[in-house]
């Protein structure tokens, strides 16, 4: 299969309020696979915005946010996605056989500040370098 023709994992990031962690790991994704991946974010009580201290935790990485918005979690969004990581939404995230699931535990970043958000970030970031190790093969 060519890879033209081979079809992009895709990964959908699923939190409460889809205002911090899963908006963070989202950027993350799109950003250090080059396109190479689908990404999606969501969450079962979506807030009126991005967190943002999240915000301007991930600006100092040199990645932008601040367009963002917080989307509803949909049975769809699920069912089109190869990877649901949740991120304290429990079982609020509708479940399908034949998909790779994996639970975060992080800290919530709702009402603290950029210190507090940074840790996080990092944290995420991480995680999001495994992720992708795990989703795309090296070509060497």
């Amino acid at each position: 299969m060519s890879t033209e023709t081979a079809k992009k994992p895709s990964v959908l990031f699923v939190c409460v309020h889809n205002a911090g962690r899963s908006q963070m790991a989202a950027a993350f994704l799109t950003n250090l696979s080059q396109g190479a991946v689908e990404v999606r974010s969501a969450g079962s009580q979506p807030a009126d915005k991005v967190n943002p201290a999240a915000v301007e935790a991930m600006s100092e990485l040199g990645i932008d946010m601040s367009t963002e918005i917080p989307k509803v979690l949909t049975t769809e969004a699920v069912k089109e996605s190869d990877v649901v990581i949740t991120m304290g939404c429990g079982d609020e995230c509708p479940y399908f056989p034949g998909k790779r699931y994996e639970d975060w535990v992080l800290e919530d970043p709702a009402g603290q500040g950029v210190e507090a958000v940074r840790p996080i970030r990092d944290e995420i970031k991480t995680r999001i370098e495994g992720l992708i190790a795990s989703l795309i093969p090296v070509a060497k």
